[in-house]
């Protein structure tokens, strides 16, 4: 089953994206990211290298939770119409953190011919705390 597919006529400034939650991230997932990415920096999966750097464990890579919000813009205009996501990390997300993904339409506009969707995104751990605030542009179809 695929997502719905959405049109410019159907979004609204000021409304909010499908939020999802993302539970108990583990080391197991930060290896599989690395393996993936090709990023094995010690500080992501070497518990001995951490603590000697004096971090109490190894934490997810800032571009992992990058990923997991991207899929709430991806989700909502799909991916063949977003144009730009940016984003900035705020803080760290540690084994067993569940993050939760939210979003807010913050501009609807036609601009030079193409149907603009502009979003606020932001990536929260299950305290509430911002592990990364982004943003999104989007050039949405039209149902006419």
């Amino acid at each position: 089953m695929g997502r719905a597919k959405i049109y410019f006529e159907d979004v609204k400034e000021g409304g909010e994206l499908p939020a999802f939650t993302v539970a108990n991230l583990t080391r197991g997932d930060f290896v599989k990211y690395a393996g993936a990415s090709g990023d094995f920096t010690p500080l992501h999966y070497d518990q001995t290298f951490v603590e000697a750097a004096g971090i109490p464990t190894v934490f997810a890579m800032g571009m992992l939770n990058a990923g997991i919000l991207s899929r709430l813009a991806a989700d909502y205009v799909g991916l063949e119409n977003l144009r730009k996501y940016k984003v900035r990390f705020a803080t760290r997300v540690w084994p067993g953190d569940s993050v939760t993904c939210k979003g807010t339409v913050t501009k609807k506009a036609v601009e030079n011919g193409e149907n603009i969707v502009e979003g606020d995104l932001t990536l929260l751990n299950q305290k509430g705390e911002v592990a990364i605030q982004g943003s999104f542009r989007a050039a949405l179809p039209s149902r006419g």
